[in-house]
Formats: structure tokens, sequence, C-alpha cells
């Protein structure tokens, strides 16, 4: 038994669900799950796992999900912990965070998006650290963004959705996109899966000098320019397995992001980080695949703390009666 403070993570993606156990990078313990498989197949094996690890290690401290969305963030919906309209239509509706809770009673669980979990683990850990106001943007399966402001994950109406937003076509790209919202929107323009229906080639399997990484950098670049001008980071942290598919190479990749950026912006904003070839304003995630997953132990640790400043004030409550 490890008398340490403990926790366990779930990062749940479009394509499979990571689940942790540990306290950060240097101690983590995981498993992937595919998330293909319905709820009713895959959150039983998700718990069994981490059962598994309370019994290895002792119980968990604390729990922290960071989920694909959209989902539900409000604490006085009848509907938060849920998965929404989600384009994983198996996955609709899905109460995950009360799947968590009822199989692991009487412990607090941080419940965030997925993007937003691995901008913690950045910030924590990563290519953020020190810095209070950046964007992570995951491009894989989905496209999402989790924006940090003031040194907390942005929420607002919901969360943002920014692999939704609409971008300007590109001269005599015919392609219609693959989002069933939305056709043509970034997310079914970039995403893994609109890559391989543009081109019948997975990502990972594209040549290096196919079009379809010029359009996919580009159209991301408008992207990125857009969420400059919207929310001002001081950095863009560009993850996911988009980046670093296929025979082109990540770091090309992000320079012709970085190239189509500063094209976009044209000069309005004047800051020294966009100065130069931005290489040090657009830059990958240190934590590489594990920011997701440690970004759900920072979840889970701050819901410990918070539990613990609850309890510390009510007993000072009682004690001052």
């Amino acid at each position: 038994m490890n008398d340490m403070p403990f926790f366990g993570g779930i990062e749940a993606g479009g394509t499979k669900i990571v689940c942790a156990s540990g306290t950060g990078p240097e101690d983590i313990h995981r498993a992937e799950f595919p998330s293909g498989d319905v709820p009713e197949t895959v959150l039983p094996s998700v718990i069994g796992w981490l059962r598994g690890e309370e019994h290895r290690r002792g119980p968990f401290r604390a729990l922290g999900i960071g989920s694909f969305g959209p989902v539900d963030l409000s604490p006085l919906s009848p509907s938060y912990g849920r998965i929404t309209t989600t384009p994983k239509e198996g996955w609709r509706y899905t109460d995950i965070l009360g799947a968590f809770r009822r199989a692991f009673p009487g412990i607090p669980i941080g419940f965030d998006t997925d993007v937003n979990a691995a901008a913690l683990g950045e910030r924590r850990w990563g290519a953020a650290r020190g810095l209070d106001d950046f964007v992570y943007i995951t491009m894989g399966t989905g496209i999402g963004a989790g924006a940090m402001a003031g040194g907390s994950p942005l929420h607002g109406l919901v969360h943002p959705e920014a692999g939704h937003i609409r971008i300007p076509r590109l001269p005599g790209d015919a392609f219609p996109g693959i989002c069933p919202f939305h056709g043509d929107c970034w997310e079914g323009l970039c995403s893994g899966p609109a890559i391989r229906k543009r081109t019948g080639i997975p990502a990972e399997d594209l040549p290096g000098d196919h079009e379809a990484w010029i359009l996919t950098a580009r159209y991301t670049a408008l992207a990125v320019a857009n969420l400059v001008c919207t929310l001002s980071p001081r950095r863009v942290i560009l993850g996911g397995s988009v980046p670093r598919a296929g025979l082109l190479g990540r770091e090309r990749f992000l320079a012709m992001v970085r190239g189509g950026v500063r094209e976009a912006l044209g000069g309005y904003i004047s800051a020294p980080e966009l100065s130069g070839d931005l290489s040090g304003y657009i830059l990958p995630p240190l934590l590489e695949e594990n920011a997701g997953i440690c970004g759900a132990l920072v979840l889970a640790r701050e819901a410990w703390d918070k539990d613990r400043r609850h309890e510390t004030a009510s007993r000072e409550d009682i004690s001052s009666r």
C-alpha cells in the first residue's frame, strides 16, 4: 500500500480511452481501450482496470476525467457529466461521469473536456509551464482546442468547440468535408478521417508531397489565426495524431502552419511572440501523447484539493459555533 496521494485518470478520446494511475509523467501506469466500442462494453473494462490498480497500489484519493465532447460541464445542469451531441452516435448522451461515480463512490472526481485536460497537463509539466493564457489544439479523429484563460480552462456557455469553426475555403478545393453537423468546418476538412476521405489514404500513410498536406496545413493556419485574434493566447500548442502522421514529418507540418498563420495575420497583431518564424509561439506538446492523461491526473488532484479545503472549512465552521 502507498500512503502518498495516488490518483486515477481517464482520457476518453475519439479512437481510444486511456486510463492511468499515478501522480504525473514520472509516475504513471497506463492502459488503452478502443472507444469505438459502445460505452456499455468499454467503460466496464476501464473501471475493471482501475480497480485492479487500486488493488495493486491502494485506494485512489480522487479521479480525473477528460472526455471528448461536446460534454455538459455545468454542475447545476441535470445532464452534468454527460457527452451530448457528439458525432460518435453510440456515445451520444452517455453519462460518463455518472458511470465512474457509481463505480467509485465517496471519492471526488474532476471532469472536463479531453483538450482542456491536455492543456492542464502541458501547463503543469509541458510546453506551457508558467503560462496562464494559451491554447492547446488536438488534431486527430476530431479537432478540438482547450483554452486556458487566467490559469483556468475556459468554459463559458458550454466550452470552446474550435474544431467546428468555419474557415474560408481555398480556391479550387471542392471537397465537401465530413462533419455530420457542418460539413466543411475545420474538423470536417482536416481531421484524420477527413484526410482519409479526401485522399483514400490514411494520414499515417500519406506521402509527404501529397497536396492534402498543403491544404490541411493552410486550413489549420487559418483556424489558428482565428484563435489568435479571438483568444489572444500567449502560446499555441499543436498536438494530436495528424501533425505527426504520415511521411511529411511534424516539423515540416508545423513550419507550414506557422508560415500560414503569419500570412493570415498580415502583421496586424504586434507582439514580440509573433515575430520571426513563430517557432517559439506554435509548438508541439512536450508531453506528447501523455498530455491528456497527465491532465486527467491534474483534474484528479484539483478535485482532491478542493474536497480537502471544503472539509477543512466545514470543521472550522463547526468548531467556531
